[in-house]
C-alpha cells in the first residue's frame, strides 16, 4: 500500500472517530431514567444514527429496568425511521417476543407488519416480503381486534392482496400467451379463489372461461358460467356471460 493510501486511510478513520464522538454526551454515569430521557432526545431530534447507539446501550445496560421495553421500542422505531426495515422488523420481533407484558406490544407487531409493508416490491419482483407483510397485518387484527390500527391494518391487507393477486394474473396471461393452456387454467383458478375480494378475481374467472370455450370444454365451461354469475352478479362481463350461458345450455 503506497504512502497517499495509507493517508487517505487514515483521514477516512479519523473521520469516522471524529462522527462518531461528535454531538453524544458521555453516559457512563447516568441514570436509566436519563440516559433514556438523552436517547430519546436525539431520536426526537431525527439523529437516528445516535439514538440507536443510545438505545442499543440501554437494552445491554438495563435489562431488568423498566425504561428497557422503552429502549427495545424506541431502538426499532429508530431503524425504521432510519428506513433500515429488516433492523426494524427483526427489534420489534424481538419485543413481541421478549417483552410480552409490554404496553408496546401492539404497536410493534403493527410496527413490524409496516416494515415488511415497506419492505414490499412492485408486483413484477419476488413478494416474499408482501406476505410477510398480510401475514403479520392478519396477526395483528387477530390479537388486538379492537385497537385502533385496526382500520389502517385492514386497508394496507387489501393493498397487498390486489399486488399479489396482479403478480398471479400476469402469470396466468404469460402461459395462456405462450398457449400453457392448462397452467393457465390453473392460475386464473388460483386468482379467483385466492384473491376474490380483489378486482382481478371476475377477470380472471372470465379468462378461464374463455380458454375453456376455446378448447372446446364446453360443460366445464358451462359450469364456470353459472359460478361467475353466482359469484360477479354486477360484474360488467356478466350479461355476456349469461347470454351465453342459456344459448349453450339449449344445445
Amino acid at each position: 500500500m503506497d504512502v497517499l493510501m495509507k493517508n487517505v486511510l487514515v483521514v477516512l478513520l479519523l473521520s469516522i472517530l471524529i462522527f462518531g464522538c461528535s454531538g453524544t454526551k458521555e453516559t457512563i454515569d447516568m441514570s436509566a431514567d436519563e440516559h433514556l430521557a438523552y436517547a430519546m432526545e436525539l431520536y426526537n431530534n431525527e439523529d437516528y444514527q445516535f439514538s440507536i447507539r443510545e438505545f442499543q446501550s440501554i437494552v445491554l445496560q438495563f435489562p431488568g429496568n423498566t425504561v428497557n421495553d422503552d429502549a427495545q421500542f424506541f431502538l426499532a422505531m429508530s431503524y425504521y425511521k432510519d428506513e433500515q426495515f429488516l433492523l426494524a422488523a427483526y427489534e420489534f420481533s424481538k419485543l413481541i417476543r421478549d417483552i410480552k407484558g409490554s404496553e408496546f406490544v401492539s404497536m410493534s407487531q403493527f410496527m413490524l407488519a409496516e416494515s415488511y409493508y415497506q419492505l414490499s416490491p412492485p408486483y413484477q419482483l419476488d413478494q416474499s416480503y408482501t406476505k410477510k407483510a398480510i401475514s403479520e397485518f392478519q396477526a395483528f387484527l387477530d390479537f388486538f381486534p379492537v385497537d385502533p390500527k385496526g382500520e389502517e391494518a385492514e386497508r394496507k391487507i387489501s393493498e397487498l392482496n390486489l399486488k399479489m393477486a396482479e403478480k398471479l394474473f400476469e402469470s396466468a396471461q404469460i402461459y395462456e400467451k405462450m398457449e400453457y393452456f392448462n397452467a393457465s387454467i390453473e392460475y386464473y383458478t388460483k386468482v379467483y379463489e385466492t384473491y376474490h375480494d380483489t378486482k382481478y378475481a371476475p377477470l380472471a374467472h372470465q379468462k378461464k372461461i374463455n380458454i375453456l370455450l376455446e378448447k372446446e370444454k364446453i360443460s366445464d365451461a358451462v359450469e364456470n358460467m353459472k359460478l361467475f354469475l353466482v359469484k360477479y352478479p354486477d360484474s360488467e362481463f356478466a350479461p355476456e356471460i349469461q347470454n351465453l350461458h342459456d344459448e349453450l345450455s339449449k344445445n
